[in-house]
């Protein structure tokens, strides 16, 4: 079963004394709507090659403890990369190669992130009005 965060705790982590890609790590599986705007700090594994691509993302963040999933909704894409990504590190930490870890999904993803901290440059990097700034958008 899927765990979710919401914008707050996430932003609550970001402004936090953790590092990022050491204690957490945020995976924004967007396609082609990534550009726009983006959770600091967060990385880019567009959905349309995560299956491909999966093992080595497990591979790069196998220590981190806690590691967030969202697309622009976090309704499809989002939810399914976690599923997929959570049940290959279980796989690792059956055989005792991987660490305690915890995957989460922000709930409502980046649509309601950015509406809420658009303007704190803290946890919103590279953000176009152009794009983000309809209400409309989604």
């Amino acid at each position: 079963m899927l765990k979710y965060i919401t914008a707050d705790e996430l932003a609550a982590i970001i402004k936090s004394d953790k590092v990022p890609m050491k204690d957490y790590c945020i995976v924004d599986v967007r396609d082609d709507d990534y550009h726009g705007g983006n959770i600091k700090g967060a990385r880019n594994e567009p959905s349309h090659g995560f299956l491909a691509g999966v093992a080595d993302l497990v591979q790069r963040t196998k220590t981190v403890p806690t590691v967030v999933f969202h697309c622009a909704l976090s309704q499809v894409r989002g939810p399914k990369a976690a599923r997929i990504y959570a049940e290959t590190r279980d796989l690792l930490q059956a055989k005792g190669e991987d660490s305690p870890h915890e995957v989460l999904v922000l709930r409502g993803g980046f649509q309601d992130f950015q509406e809420k901290y658009k303007d704190d440059p803290a946890l919103v990097e590279n953000w176009r009005k152009e794009v983000w700034g309809s209400e409309y958008h989604f």
